[in-house]
């Protein structure tokens, strides 16, 4: 190839390029040029500045060689004097660069192979760039394509336009693929990488049957009936939930279809993986109760600090409720994102008969009183000696059999119990060695200090250097198999964000962290405080407080 090849023959080359790889003219036309550019340089010498530009209307090449204007020439190669530059620019000045054009010549066979690779080499990266825009904008979309060939399991699948893999753990069970097979599934994933954009596609992702269901049913694809949850066990069976925003339109029926048709299109794609379509609902108790369909439920009990239901079920039902190998109550836990403890009505009335007896036998020992009375006290639903000790006595001489004076001498007691039970925990406190400045802590107790002090935290170091995890515990794992690790203080019904507040509050007294700012409102309004108590006019809450000291009126008494 030569310089002076076909122009018309170059520009019907780089659009037949163009065409094939679906990239931009443009993009072959300047990998041609840098083509050129590499075999003049190899001509002309490699520190040679050399340009080449091929008119994108005619094909004419034009090629030059850039050089530097300066004082004294050292290398001819890349520089000219000031005044042969000025010769054809008179307006060129020392540091500018001066263009010369460069005669045609023959590429020889090593010149035009180095050539061919650079193109090659362009275009490829050109069409990889082309690839991944493209399809990094389809992240979420269902990809149909064919089966070009299968390794070790993984499925590459031909798009067209560029190649996929369906990895073996994205494929449902038991099915298979040959080469020239459809395959339909889902874009969860593009990567730029080195060797060209890597395009994962998935048949066990939960939305790819979500996405499948908004093909088939026209009232999703509309967005009347929204998909708010879809768990699945791919290859056996599955559940959705869906909630409908016309009130005319059953979601459930919907998704039904005439029939059946709709959601059989869908368990026919998905091998026959069983479908449960539930209404979702905003409430948590419902929902999960229509996520454990078929079992019917009889009675609820949320946590909601740490996200656990207990769910009461009848004798007969539990295994229904379970499912096989707890596959149902395993779908509803990720369908509704709750942990979900089933239990039947004998064990739940069993365990009731257990934590009254507890109760019972805590007041008896506690306030030393007969089995009757702490029964009594048990079935009106105290469940602790401090309810007992800080409750309005009215509602302890309530109780059918008590009056007044029982009432205060049950309280009376219970308060002893609790001085008795802080004073044991104060000996034990000294005893390990915890330090006093731990009760500096907003929310911390001495029976609190007592469990730190078992668990080696004695100072507010050692509690700045907790985690939450380490205080309130946490669980390991979902469902039947979820495990549960003891935080130091367990018992003390402690939440999170409580936990979280006195771990911050030691890390400030240790000096570990700042103390938060103020809000900008509070530090305003404390500073409009000041300047009206300077200027002897004390702000309304001030003045109330003032009132108050003056009067000796209880500040409930007043309404500021």
């Amino acid at each position: 190839m030569a310089i002076s090849a076909n122009r018309l023959e170059l520009l019907q080359i780089a659009d037949a390029v163009a065409r094939e790889k679906v990239i931009d003219r443009q993009i072959v036309l300047a990998a041609m040029e840098d083509a050129i550019q590499k075999a003049a340089r190899s001509r002309y010498g490699s520190e040679t500045e050399v340009r080449a530009e091929i008119n994108p209307r005619t094909g004419e090449i034009a090629l030059s060689r850039l050089l530097q204007v300066v004082e004294q020439v050292e290398n001819p190669a890349v520089e000219i004097t000031l005044a042969e530059a000025q010769h054809r620019n008179p307006g060129a000045r020392v540091g500018d660069f001066i263009a010369e054009t460069l005669p045609p010549f023959d590429f020889g066979r090593i010149s035009a192979q180095s050539a061919k690779q650079v193109i090659v080499q362009k275009v490829r990266d050109a069409e990889r760039d082309r690839q991944f825009e493209e399809f990094k904008d389809r992240i979420g979309e269902i990809i149909n394509g064919q089966v070009k060939r299968v390794e070790y399991g993984n499925v590459i699948v031909d798009l067209g336009r560029a190649e996929a893999i369906v990895r073996r753990d994205e494929l449902i069970p038991r099915e298979t693929f040959r080469v020239g097979d459809r395959i339909r599934a889902y874009l969860y994933d593009v990567r730029r990488e080195p060797r060209g954009p890597q395009i994962f596609l998935s048949r066990t992702h939960p939305q790819f049957m979500a996405k499948l269901f908004g093909q088939e049913v026209p009232e999703i694809y509309d967005s009347i009936v929204e998909i708010k949850a879809v768990a699945r066990d791919p290859g056996s069976r599955a559940k959705i939930a869906v909630i409908s925003r016309d009130s005319s339109i059953d979601p459930v029926g919907a998704c039904v279809g005439m029939r059946g048709s709709r959601v059989q299109a869908v368990v026919g794609e998905l091998q026959g993986e069983k479908i449960d379509i539930i209404p979702w609902s905003a409430d948590e108790a419902t929902f999960i109760v229509n996520a454990l369909q078929p079992a019917e439920v009889v009675k609820v009990v949320l946590d909601e600090d740490s996200e656990r239901i207990e769910v009461v079920v009848p004798d007969e039902q539990l295994s229904l409720a379970i499912g096989r190998r707890g596959q149902n109550v395993r779908l509803a836990s990720q369908l509704t994102g709750w942990d979900i403890d089933i239990l039947t009505e004998a064990e739940e009335s069993e365990r009731r008969q257990k934590e009254f007896n507890e109760r019972s036998e805590l007041f008896m020992a506690a306030l030393d009183v007969d089995e009757v009375v702490g029964q009594l006290l048990a079935s009106e639903g105290f469940r602790t000696i401090e309810e007992l000790a800080f409750v309005d006595l009215g509602e302890i001489s309530a109780i059918e059999g008590f009056d007044e004076g029982t009432a205060q001498e049950i309280q009376t007691r219970a308060v002893e119990h609790l001085e008795r039970i802080e004073q044991e925990n104060e000996a034990r406190r000294v005893e390990l060695g915890v330090a006093d400045e731990l009760r500096e802590i907003e929310g911390v107790t001495t029976a609190m200090m007592v469990a730190l002090g078992e668990n080696d935290v004695k100072n507010v170091e050692d509690f700045a250097g907790c985690a939450t995890d380490d205080l309130i515990g946490y669980v390991e794992g979902r469902g039947p198999e979820a495990v549960r690790h003891a935080g130091f203080l367990d018992g003390f019904e402690i939440s999170r964000a409580e936990a979280e507040a006195m771990i911050m509050e030691a890390r400030v007294k240790a000096g570990w962290i700042e103390p938060p700012a103020p809000p900008e409102e509070e530090v305003a309004q404390d500073d409009s405080a000041q300047v009206d108590a300077a200027e002897g006019e004390a702000p309304e809450g001030a003045a109330a407080e003032g009132a108050v000291a003056i009067d000796g009126e209880a500040a409930g008494d007043r309404t500021v």
